[in-house]
């Protein structure tokens, strides 16, 4: 699959290593013995020690300072809250989309040949939802950042061990098992995705040499993986 890269050493860059796709990705990176160089941009340190992981504590809030640490072959955006966590709409809007974007727009600037960013199933710009509209804002405005190549992906429902179990995602969850087999033909996009998945996919999309702006929902992450 990436034999024109075997001969390569690649430098990877994580925002958002302590959610469920972001740690399962730092996990399937340090393992990868085509990538020698994991950076986490986080705001606190993680309990991860490797001789391939660097950790920068950086305040996102001021982005600008760091932009010079956003170079290497793949920035992976796999930043994200809720509206539990976040209420207020504006700081939502600061981690969903403000960030992502500026981080695009470094990546571009310091010739970072792809980035891959972690989005929702439903984003669109003119969604009614606020939620689902942050997310198609963020889109919209990455790809204006024009990065050689960039993915996104959109899963539906995640399913993964939390560090905080949350009762709704568990009665989810049983939902969607029951729920899964009967979601056929166009709207498989919209069955639960294992947070490695989506992981592993992104990995293996970074290990291509495609150009250009790729999307994929959950029935493609599942073939990617």
């Amino acid at each position: 699959m990436h034999d024109f890269f075997n001969f390569m050493a690649y430098k990877a860059i994580i925002a958002g290593a302590s959610g469920l796709i972001g740690s399962n990705l730092l996990t399937m990176l340090l393992q990868h013995p085509d990538y020698d160089e994991v950076l986490l941009l986080n705001r606190r340190q993680l309990p991860v020690q490797h001789k391939k992981l660097i950790q920068a504590i950086i305040n996102f809030d001021e982005l600008d300072k760091y932009s010079d640490l956003i170079k290497g072959h793949a920035v992976f955006c796999c930043l994200g809250t809720t509206q539990k966590q976040t209420p207020d709409r504006k700081t939502y809007r600061q981690i969903d989309h403000d960030y992502p974007v500026k981080l695009a727009q470094f990546a571009a600037q310091n010739g970072v040949k792809q980035y891959h960013l972690v989005s929702a199933i439903g984003a669109n710009t003119l969604a009614a939802n606020f939620y689902l509209k942050t997310k198609g804002d963020a889109e919209k405005d990455i790809r204006a950042a024009d990065v050689e190549s960039l993915h996104i992906y959109q899963p539906s429902f995640l399913e993964g061990k939390r560090s905080k179990p949350r009762l709704g995602e568990k009665i989810a969850t049983a939902v969607f098992t029951v729920l899964n087999p009967l979601l056929l033909g166009g709207f498989k996009k919209y069955r639960s995705i294992k947070a490695e998945s989506v992981a592993a996919a992104m990995l293996n999309q970074s290990l291509t040499n495609n150009k250009g702006v790729f999307v994929y929902t959950t029935d493609k992450i599942k073939q990617l993986a």
